[in-house]
């Protein structure tokens, strides 16, 4: 069984530093967000582990923790880590001597936390959760648009279709704006089509019941379907992580999947990202999209997403908006990965025919520069797969 881990954490973006690389290694997690509640979860649930958060409010996490071994019974002992804000000699001392396991400062680096909570666990003798097996190692490709209108969901679609008919990969598509998804529309589906929801009403979520609502495509790509009534969005629960533990069912299923993400950062997105081997952020080289994407790298940077992890791809590129793809760079300070060409009459033309222009038009040049980015998408992902992850020592 997976080892069980109490989160205590109030700030949602060190809740996600956490949270996501633990549940992506199997452990069953529970979260508080004060020390008021975390002590209460603490003492009722027992957890295998506590990963705490020093900065709560009202009591602290180092206070929190002092509680904790205070009222340990006798001969018992919670492993517990705790998270700061630095990671100097200083603070991880007093940590430590105020009775933590071990201390990380933050942003948290997932696979360093993975492989103190793995020490940890093995240090005290306690159940240690298994790597999830992935049979494919599939990898997950996240699209997000710095804005609407960008041309998001076209390179998403037709990026999914490259990537199996060029590439040869398996793949599936997830539309996952759930109020308001387009993927009907821009693939000539109707509204009785199956729909995610037909997976999260189902007793449990398993690969069988995802080949059941997953529809196959003419281009042979499998989709996962928004709900047709934006009001059926409410159903896929954030509570119980929907989201998440369909894209990581769907990592055993295909060598790619690919999701085009809502562009409002709800609980639900942020698990996108969390699980997002890589994360493509769609632009336009205008003002307001400038602004936009200057916000979403800070807000990447706030939640630790390692930068080799984003790709800057500037859609329309050969469009005259007077800014130059160097003058984006400069401003952004950031390298732009890919750039497609604007092609209004053959995105357009696909879109009203409810045909990818992958599909119908391969030969041209707007289909070629897609091609050409998925097959930067698939190398990179190849040479991330042939690098080992770096191993951190468990602290003594």
């Amino acid at each position: 069984m997976p080892a069980r881990v109490l989160v205590v954490a109030n700030q949602p973006a060190i809740q996600l530093q956490i949270s996501n690389p633990l549940r992506r290694d199997g452990h069953e997690l529970i979260a508080a967000t004060d020390a008021t509640e975390g002590f209460r979860v603490w003492a009722e649930e027992r957890p295998d582990l506590v990963a705490l958060d020093d900065e709560l409010p009202g009591l602290t996490g180092m206070e929190l923790l002092s509680k904790i071994r205070s009222a340990e019974p006798a001969g018992t002992h919670t492993p517990i880590m705790l998270f700061g804000g630095t990671g100097d000699v200083e603070a991880k001392v007093r940590a430590l001597r105020a009775g933590a396991d071990d201390y990380l400062g933050k942003p948290v680096h997932p696979q360093e936390l993975s492989a103190r909570v793995r020490g940890l666990l093995a240090r005290f003798n306690r159940t240690q959760a298994p790597a999830i097996k992935r049979p494919t190692n599939g990898k997950v490709i996240a699209f997000y648009g710095a804005k609407g209108g960008v041309g998001t969901t076209t390179l998403a679609i037709n990026s999914a279709i490259a990537l199996h008919r060029e590439l040869k990969h398996s793949v599936a598509l997830i539309d996952a704006n759930l109020q308001f998804g387009d993927h009907r529309v821009f693939l000539d589906l109707g509204p009785t089509q199956r729909s995610i929801i037909d997976a999260v009403e189902a007793t449990s979520i398993d690969a069988e019941i995802l080949r059941r609502v997953m529809i196959r495509h003419d281009s042979g790509v499998d989709l996962l379907l928004a709900p047709s009534a934006p009001e059926s969005a409410d159903l896929v629960s954030v509570e119980q992580h929907h989201l998440l533990r369909i894209i990581e069912l769907m990592r055993s299923m295909y060598d790619y999947v690919v999701v085009d993400m809502d562009d409002h950062l709800d609980e639900h997105m942020l698990d996108v990202i969390g699980a997002a081997d890589r994360l493509v952020v769609v632009m336009t080289a205008d003002l307001s999209c400038l602004k936009n994407v200057r916000l979403v790298l800070a807000t990447m940077s706030q939640l630790a997403v390692p930068d080799e992890r984003l790709m800057l791809v500037l859609n329309r590129a050969n469009a005259f908006t007077g800014i130059s793809a160097r003058s984006v760079e400069s401003v952004l300070k950031t390298p732009i990965a890919h750039m497609v060409i604007n092609d209004y009459r053959t995105a357009v033309s696909s879109l009203n025919s409810g045909t990818p222009f992958m599909a119908n038009k391969s030969d041209a040049a707007l289909a070629r520069a897609v091609v050409e980015l998925a097959r930067m998408i698939d190398q990179k992902s190849a040479a991330a797969a042939d690098t080992s992850e770096p191993e951190f020592a468990a602290a003594n």
